[in-house]
């Protein structure tokens, strides 16, 4: 498909190319939609193959940021970035503040963080070059993630057995980095049941050790019985190999893109699993990011409540899947899609 073509189709605003060729910068910024405020988004670092794989990835990443951004009732617009080249090799201040400029000279539509392969001080050389950088002081994010994953859980546990009490429920958690160790902790605090895996041995020991979890494979992971399964780790992870195993009521976590197709969101209705959008359960991190730039600074106590709020997100997106009787992906999407919608009518309003 033409760019061209697919901006039209899907909304997009703004892409641009950045190339300094003094720091050897070549970076993309997609900027997907602007209606409900400046586009937020973080800045990835990655080796892509080819161009076209750089430019498939941040415009998918964007509009990705407008959906997540609308439906956790934030007032920002989705947008996203990725600098190519080799985050352990091609770091430089002159690099990061190249790119600074262009971000600067967006006046504001676009607001830059962390992502995969970039990190604090990669952002404070940005912020040398424009004041268009969120995440300053904040700590670690994925406890907060984590904290509204669990609501996310508790939410889904309402609507699949009456009661969102975890108390003896069988959770199984793949991935036990920072997000899911904290999910972990939550759980088992709750008085829920682990089975646990991760690559990382010493992840795993730790999570057994502190809260009595079961260890399995990493393949072994999909076929447990268990009430739900929280995937913590990596996308695509719910596809055809996958879905036969699975013997779960509810899947609910924080990796993204756990649908390897859409189409396998489908399947998982016609099975009675019920799925928490990823973008939906997992926003806790760029509410957390957002608050910041709320007048006055981070508030810790104030994103926390506003992440709290994710319980009732999945209790609308599942409110809209009944109504609409589609899967809950798409009730996801569509609760963006009309808030999106209904700001961008509220804008056009003429005020004398």
């Amino acid at each position: 498909m033409e760019i061209f073509q697919r901006m039209e189709q899907h909304g997009y605003e703004q892409l641009v190319f950045c190339h300094d060729p003094a720091s050897g910068l070549k970076a993309i910024i997609c900027i997907h939609d602007t209606t409900l405020g400046p586009a937020l988004g973080g800045t990835r670092m990655w080796n892509y193959e080819c161009e076209a794989d750089a430019i498939n990835d941040v415009v998918r990443l964007a509009r990705g940021m407008s959906y997540k951004n609308a439906a956790a009732g934030l007032n920002i617009g989705g947008g996203k970035a990725v600098i190519i080249g080799n985050s352990k090799t091609d770091k430089s201040e002159a690099l990061f503040r190249a790119f600074g400029r262009f971000v600067q000279s967006l006046n504001g539509r676009y607001i830059t963080a962390e992502d995969v392969g970039t990190a604090v001080e990669d952002m404070e050389y940005i912020r040398l070059e424009t004041s268009h950088v969120a995440g300053r002081g904040i700590a670690d994010p994925s406890p907060v993630t984590a904290y509204g994953t669990w609501k996310g859980i508790k939410a889904c546990a309402a609507e699949a057995w009456g009661s969102d009490s975890l108390r003896g429920k069988i959770i199984a958690v793949q991935g036990l980095g920072h997000v899911g160790y904290t999910l972990c902790k939550h759980l088992h605090e709750e008085g829920a049941n682990l089975i646990v895996t991760d690559i990382c041995e010493e992840n795993v020991r730790r999570v057994v050790s502190e809260f009595g979890a079961e260890a399995v494979g990493a393949n072994e992971i999909y076929g447990v019985h268990c009430d739900i399964f929280a995937p913590c780790a990596l996308g695509a992870i719910i596809n055809d190999e996958t879905l036969p195993l699975l013997k779960c009521r509810v899947i609910a976590g924080a990796a993204n893109n756990q649908l390897k197709e859409t189409r396998h969101g489908d399947i998982l209705q016609t099975r009675g699993i019920l799925y928490a959008p990823d973008f939906i359960i997992n926003a806790g991190g760029v509410i957390n990011v957002a608050d910041e730039l709320q007048e006055g600074g981070y508030n810790r106590e104030r994103a926390l409540k506003k992440v709290s709020g994710i319980y009732h997100t999945i209790e609308k997106v599942i409110a809209i899947a009944k109504r609409e009787n589609i899967p809950t992906y798409k009730a996801a999407d569509l609760l963006a899609e009309e808030r999106i919608a209904l700001i961008g009518k509220v804008k056009k309003t003429m005020l004398p």
